[in-house]
């Protein structure tokens, strides 16, 4: 699908999506609306196959990347 990595952490599942750009407020456009509906429809695929399905504890993080290698992660960043 389209998610970049899928960890699991405590019992939760962490779906990542990295973007990469010369500055992380660049990398951070860089995720647009139709990149997030096919994120949130390959968790869902995701979770159809683990044994509590919906109800499993997960969240979405973007990991953001600029030019010089600095990492920046925001946890459950696309929550409402």
């Amino acid at each position: 699908g389209e998610i970049d990595l899928v960890l699991e952490k405590a019992g939760e599942i962490v779906f990542v999506e990295v973007k990469s750009s010369a500055t992380h407020a660049s990398a951070a456009q860089a995720l647009t609306r139709r990149q997030v509906r096919r994120l949130l429809q390959s968790a869902e695929d995701y979770l159809g196959r683990m044994p509590r399905g919906s109800l499993t504890p997960m969240r979405f993080d973007v990991a953001l990347v600029d030019r010089q290698g600095r990492l920046d992660i925001i946890p459950n960043a696309l929550a409402a």
